[in-house]
């Protein structure tokens, strides 16, 4: 007896640890259990705020509702310290950058417009007269990406599904629709102002607009937004801006104030009709109503095949230009923008299925505040004598040359030398530019100078220089680049501008959400560069072919 029950004992212990092991095994299978390599929302949404600085996610926090900026935020992945790593800090490079995952020095877009040095003439970054216009007679339409010299993010999720997953770009700016869209999209739109106020394509992308597009501007969408234009909340709770009456705004051709309410309607005629949208939040919805009539006519997010749907909010750059970054104006743009991206985020929930998209947010460039408001503020700014300065440089190289034909231009604070004048005079090159930099260093307004001859031979790895140094293409950039003190710039005295290397104009917001994407925040460097590779690992796809950022490890989530 006493033998039986010690053989039932064994027996018992042996299936406790059979069990025992085979439970290990399991749970230690599923430890193993391998990531899956690549996430596949069904659509993925890059949205960028034209002229967007990273502190109006946070001076403007209170007035913004659950919906827009706070859902990015709170349950996306704020990057607080995401910076252009490049100058100049503009629109054109701005876009192509965020897409193509590198800088002008390798994508070439290193401007809106910029001397082309073989031909000799201006040229446009999106411009192209190869092509023709379409939904529109006018030449507005003439325009391609080809200047752009890599692939985008968008170009290589075409490549990679075939072509079977869709891309469309969509901005009020041409070139804010047409480069984030790449090469290979299936389109880019945007708006015409003028009298007729419709969105517009170009041949590149299709010889007619489709059925949607045409219903779209058929309809009185847009023109319901011809109405005075008063802040969307009491003005008295706007503490987050100056005040209303100021000097530091431009006044509209029409207005006797710049102060609210604008209307719009009674102006209409003398600020290009459709035109005067753009400079009001009205535009960013127009925009809006636009993308979304996007998502449904071309389907896009409806199978899970990835999708992409490139965004670019224009109105707040056009406000900021105008008011200012402290403006009434501004708040008013910003608030009213928090309200149209909740209607795009619900509307994706509904239509894609939340947790089934990916969003990412940002900037083409920030912005500095007025530098007349920043004197009367006692700090340190300014604005640069520009006609003075071309007198004193003109007399300089009439000097030192016997021709000011030495020099052939000055665009985006960059001057480019004739190279065949030069050599003709038996004047080295590298001499002429330092001694030219040498000559413009002591000019009043100007911080810094740098020649081509120091992009070529060396290898900035911080500061201005590495900034400059990123913007600087080897074929298209200039002999010479100069970097105006801090606080100082080449504009009017009222508004807002950008474009240089200093930290007001690099410091733009960067927020990821949706599938794929962690939640929670960093304080670490995050650069421009970085968010096209961080989209391409997410999505498991080939990197932009010229690509030299970095993808954000702690953004991307592949439990």
């Amino acid at each position: 007896m006493r033998t039986t029950n010690l053989i039932v004992s064994i027996l018992a212990l042996c299936m406790i640890s059979m069990s025992y092991g085979q439970r290990r095994k399991k749970n230690d299978a599923e430890v193993q259990q391998p990531a899956p390599i690549a996430q596949s929302p069904k659509l993925v949404v890059g949205i960028v705020v034209d002229q967007m600085r990273y502190d109006y996610l946070t001076r403007f926090w209170n007035q913004y509702g659950e919906g827009g900026f706070k859902r990015l935020v709170n349950e996306g992945f704020n990057c607080k310290n995401n910076h252009f790593n490049y100058a100049p800090t503009s629109t054109g490079p701005g876009h192509t950058s965020v897409y193509t995952g590198t800088t002008p020095a390798t994508h070439g877009i290193i401007g809106n417009d910029w001397f082309d040095k073989e031909s000799g003439e201006d040229v446009y970054c999106a411009g192209d007269d190869s092509y023709a216009s379409v939904g529109t007679t006018s030449d507005a339409g003439k325009m391609s990406p080809h200047r752009m010299l890599t692939t985008t993010i968008t170009d290589e999720l075409r490549l990679h599904t075939q072509k079977r997953g869709k891309v469309i770009g969509v901005a009020l700016k041409d070139r804010g629709a047409i480069l984030p869209a790449g090469h290979a999209a299936n389109a880019a739109y945007w708006f015409e102002g003028g009298q007729d106020g419709n969105w517009i394509t170009s041949t590149y992308y299709m010889d007619e607009l489709p059925q949607w597009v045409v219903d779209f501007n058929s309809s009185d969408i847009v023109e319901s937004y011809k109405k005075p234009w008063n802040t969307l909340k009491p003005i008295e709770t706007y503490v987050e801006s100056g005040l209303d009456a100021n000097t530091y705004e431009g006044l509209q051709e029409g207005e006797a104030s710049n102060t609210f309410p604008h209307d719009l309607p009674a102006i209409w005629d003398q600020n290009g009709q459709f035109d005067l949208i753009r400079r009001s939040p009205y535009g960013n919805s127009i925009t809006a109503d636009f993308a979304l009539a996007a998502l449904e006519g071309e389907e896009l997010g409806a199978d899970t095949i990835t999708d992409f749907l490139a965004i670019s909010f224009s109105s707040t750059d056009y406000v900021g230009h105008f008011f200012g970054v402290n403006s009434k104006e501004i708040e008013d743009t910003y608030i009213r923008l928090d309200q149209d991206l909740a209607r795009i985020f619900s509307t994706l929930d509904e239509k894609v299925g939340e947790g089934e998209y990916t969003v990412f947010l940002t900037a083409d460039h920030a912005a500095i505040d007025v530098p007349s408001y920043l004197i009367d503020s006692k700090i340190p700014a300014g604005y640069l004598d520009m006609n003075g300065m071309k007198t004193k440089f003109g007399e300089f190289l009439q000097y030192k040359y016997g021709t000011t034909d030495v020099v052939r231009n000055l665009s985006n604070y960059q001057l480019f030398l004739d190279h065949k004048i030069l050599a003709n005079l038996d004047i080295d090159l590298e001499d002429a530019q330092e001694d030219i930099a040498m000559e413009l260093l002591t000019y009043d307004g100007i911080g810094q100078v740098y020649t081509a001859h120091q992009m070529w031979e060396n290898e900035y790895i911080e500061g201005i220089p590495y900034i400059l140094q990123n913007g600087y293409n080897q074929k298209r950039s200039g002999d010479i680049l100069l970097v105006p003190n801090v606080g100082y710039i080449s504009y009017s005295r009222t508004g807002s501008t950008h474009g240089s290397p200093q930290i007001y104009d690099t410091h733009v917001p960067l927020l990821l959400y949706g599938k794929g994407i962690k939640q929670g925040s960093t304080v670490n460097r995050t650069e421009i560069p970085d968010i096209a590779p961080t989209i391409a690992a997410l999505l498991g796809i080939a990197f932009p072919s010229g690509a030299t950022g970095q993808p954000i490890g702690e953004v991307l989530e592949f439990d």
